[in-house]
């Protein structure tokens, strides 16, 4: 039997030279702020990953570097999008309601609109953009995708307005906004700072997602 030209899906970020990616941590803060110098963005609940995408096709990876298997279909879907662009990009895996909304528990079901939330791009077609400031890279991803489509679109962005975005994303029962600066390069110096919704009301309960699957591990463990 032919055996095929394409990588498996766990050696494309290999085979098509692309280098390993740490996340950038976020660090908790309680209050949002306004700054000039700091942009701010709404922080969606669900997976966060890091998108590789090449000619050979896509992958993505969790912050420990675990490939999402259960995700194939997406990144079928994103590589539909992104042709034979090479890049890497920063983002969450959502769930979407009907009213766009990302909701965790039809995530971890399997349910819902299956999205990637794009907010970075760290490399596009041979050029390592890391050392570029945030804003630059920004811009370049708006080039790269000039409009959202279903499966990959861009997290919104504002500047300066912390406690505006913040005031607006408690009305949407969102889980919360990230600031980050606009100098800042993608580094491990580099510091975001999440600022969470005491109110989201997707946080109660959340543990209840979990609890069966950590069960069974422990059934399993004891047999």
């Amino acid at each position: 039997m032919p055996t095929s030209s394409h990588p498996k899906p766990s050696d494309l970020r290999r085979a098509a030279g692309l280098p390993h990616i740490n996340p950038l941590v976020l660090v908790s803060r309680t209050d949002p702020f306004d700054n000039p110098d700091w942009l701010f963005e709404p922080k969606y609940d669900g997976f966060r990953g890091i998108l590789y995408t090449s000619s050979l096709g896509c992958e993505i990876r969790s912050r420990r570097d675990f490939q999402f298997d259960r995700f194939g279909d997406l990144c079928n879907r994103i590589a539909g999008v992104l042709g034979q662009r090479e890049a890497i990009l920063d983002g969450e895996i959502v769930a979407l309601n009907r009213q766009g909304k990302p909701v965790f528990r039809d995530l971890i079901r399997g349910q819902g609109f299956i999205a990637f939330a794009a907010f970075d791009l760290l490399w596009l077609d041979g050029t390592d953009l890391r050392s570029q400031p945030l804003a630059e890279r920004k811009r370049l991803l708006g080039d790269l995708l000039p409009e959202d489509t279903g499966p990959l679109y861009k997290i919104l962005t504002l500047e300066e307005h912390g406690r505006a975005l913040f005031s607006a994303i408690k009305k949407m029962d969102l889980e919360g906004i990230v600031a980050k600066r606009k100098a800042d390069p993608y580094t491990p110096a580099t510091q975001w700072s999440k600022i969470k919704n005491p109110g989201y009301s997707q946080g109660e309960g959340r543990g209840d997602l979990f609890r069966p699957r950590e069960r069974r591990r422990a059934e399993r463990v004891t047999e």
